[in-house]
């Protein structure tokens, strides 16, 4: 065990540590300079430690949500979200909940550790909180299962371990940290109408609220994935009828309902990129398997967002509207790029 921890030290030197950015040096970084110092990152510690980047990047994305959706956890300071209480770092029993020397953090329990090589284990420190959450995988194995049960004993949620290994099978296909891209539901170039319905009184099966935005348009419009996910349900629902659940990276689970049918190689468990055509409209649902008809044809579009604890809806129509915007503009820019070679 000595020879592996100073197999580790030893590889920690070769690397010269990244130097460390205030937040306010962070806020004057575009968002291409911040996912190549987070790649950067998760890359020296996938060397030494061998945890796949794409694991340390699933949690670290992960837990970005959380901070988001949490009001107990602040915004990062640094590139890494991933969060270890006081506690948690230093050991239920030390009395200085701020320590930084390992060997004393390691006496009472605490789980941080040094990750840059300067001698001490610091909560704050990108490094220290990466490289500590990768020893703990790595004490699991490498394969997709192990990093499955060291997902369970960090959260004990069946829900996390599922949104986090979808996280890491996304950055593995599109091997890159740039998935910020959306788009709008539908094509532009079909007829379609939708207003703020979310909240709106639901009386079939009960009084209940509208939980997302109906866009109505004809049968058979193609329905497109609106992020990069993960499809984390596809079949019949009594409500939703014929409807497809994507999980996206900020842990939002993106609901589609009342579909005719789906695209062909969409199934549980496929990852889609923005655009995707993962379905079609109808007006499915209501009812047993297979009811239609019981109201005009229409996409019902929900957002739900998880804390780690829960998921609850939200309003999705601001965020139509702005994909909607940009997809408008971009169309715009695309058609003046062509039209001055025609002149």
């Amino acid at each position: 065990m000595k020879f592996q921890n100073m197999i580790v030290l030893a590889l920690i030197a070769v690397f010269i540590s990244l130097p460390c950015v205030s937040a306010a040096e962070k806020d004057e970084l575009t968002s291409e300079q911040i996912y190549e110092k987070r790649m950067d990152l998760y890359k020296k510690v996938e060397t030494i430690t061998n945890v796949p980047w794409h694991y340390l990047a699933a949690v670290d994305t992960y837990e970005r949500g959380l901070r988001r959706a949490r009001k107990d956890r602040s915004k990062e300071d640094g590139f890494i979200s991933i969060y270890y209480s006081e506690e948690e770092w230093a050991g239920t029993f030390n009395p200085n909940k701020e320590d930084t020397h390992p060997l004393s953090i390691q006496m009472f329990g605490g789980v941080g550790l040094d990750g840059d090589g300067d001698g001490l284990a610091e909560r704050t420190n990108d490094e220290d909180v990466l490289f500590t959450m990768a020893h703990f995988i790595e004490g699991y194995g490498f394969d997709e299962e192990d990093f499955r049960i060291a997902l369970w004993e960090k959260y004990k949620r069946d829900q996390s371990v599922r949104i986090v290994h979808g996280h890491s099978l996304v950055y593995e296909k599109f091997d890159t940290l740039d998935l910020d891209e959306h788009a709008f539901p539908m094509p532009l170039n079909y007829n379609y109408s939708y207003k703020n319905t979310w909240g709106d009184r639901r009386g079939w099966g009960g009084r209940r609220i509208h939980e997302g935005t109906d866009i109505f348009a004809g049968y058979n419009v193609p329905i497109r994935a609106t992020a990069y996910g993960r499809v984390e349900i596809k079949g019949w629902n009594k409500y939703g009828g014929w409807r497809i659940g994507i999980r996206d990276l900020d842990n939002i689970y993106h609901y589609y309902a009342h579909l005719s049918g789906f695209e062909k190689g969409i199934e549980e468990g496929s990852i889609v990129a923005p655009g995707d055509v993962i379905g079609y409209c109808g007006s499915s649902g209501y009812g047993k398997p297979g009811t239609q008809g019981k109201f005009p044809p229409h996409l019902h579009y929900g957002m739900y967002r998880d804390n780690g604890i829960t998921e609850w809806s939200f309003d999705p129509y601001p965020s139509l509207k702005q994909w909607e915007r940009k997809a408008y503009q971009d169309r715009k820019k695309k058609n003046k790029g062509s039209c001055k070679y025609l002149r």
